[in-house]
């Protein structure tokens, strides 16, 4: 389960962070609320064709920014855990194996999980970076993030997450962890992506979704078995360093092949 790491190890400067901030704005002047609420036909001629090149630069930017990220991990939760709940303990522990095996870690870059995360890769020496996104209420960049970006767009932030990862590991959250699980989840089932485990922290959380998608959404033919038993359900930290180490092994030996 040893191999060698092409990522930079030691985690950057504080001093020296990297980091593209777009500042809180009211809720009525978000980039994507503009985008996605209906307009006037006067703002859909004017405005909607230049935005369009707002998200081509945000997305430049994000490559750029992450060009050099490999490999990693996307971890997912909800930014409302405590450092008291067990879930916060055992996503730093599981970012801590997972740098140490010598992965990035990807995150939101806000508090909760995303904060547990970014702590377990300070702790690892591996690069610990945040993809915020700009809210109606303000989200701070945690302090465990060594290189930070804050977007306008969810779509393009999600790209990000799915462009530069390995694996999605997704603690217990709410919607927008859903919402990022559910997006993963699409992705292989339509083969638009390939070798990338979907693991679920928490069998208790997870089990009752699990278990409705077997006696619901499959037994309306609606997915096949195998989209249900690719998602891991697991309770421990090292068996998510297994799956990840094993999937990107595997992976090294295909694109070896391929090449």
């Amino acid at each position: 389960m040893e191999w060698h790491s092409q990522l930079e190890s030691a985690p950057m400067d504080l001093d020296q962070k990297q980091e593209i901030h777009i500042p809180p704005k009211p809720r009525e002047a978000l980039e994507d609320r503009k985008l996605l609420d209906q307009p006037s036909r006067h703002e859909r001629l004017q405005s909607d064709s230049w935005r369009v090149l707002r998200i081509t630069s945000e997305f430049v930017a994000g490559f750029d920014h992450l060009a050099d990220v490999y490999p990693a991990v996307s971890i997912f939760g909800s930014a409302r855990t405590k450092l008291s709940n067990d879930f916060y303990g055992a996503a730093v522990k599981t970012a801590e194996l997972l740098g140490r095996a010598g992965f990035a870690i990807i995150t939101g870059g806000g508090p909760g999980i995303m904060e547990a995360a970014n702590k377990g890769a300070r702790k690892a020496g591996a690069m610990s970076i945040g993809c915020n996104i700009e809210l109606p209420f303000e989200q701070q960049i945690n302090e465990f993030v060594d290189r930070a970006m804050t977007f306008r767009y969810f779509f393009v932030r999600k790209t990000m997450f799915i462009k530069y990862s390995e694996a999605f590991i997704t603690f217990p959250g709410g919607f927008g962890t859903l919402d990022e699980l559910m997006g993963a989840l699409t992705l292989i089932q339509t083969k638009k992506i390939t070798n990338f485990p979907v693991i679920l922290f928490g069998s208790n959380y997870w089990g009752g979704l699990i278990n409705w998608m077997r006696d619901r959404v499959l037994a309306e033919n609606n997915i096949t078995p195998e989209d249900v038993d690719s998602i891991h359900v697991v309770d421990d930290p090292e068996r998510v360093t297994e799956i990840v180490c094993e999937w990107h092994d595997k992976a090294l030996v295909v694109d070896g092949d391929e090449d």
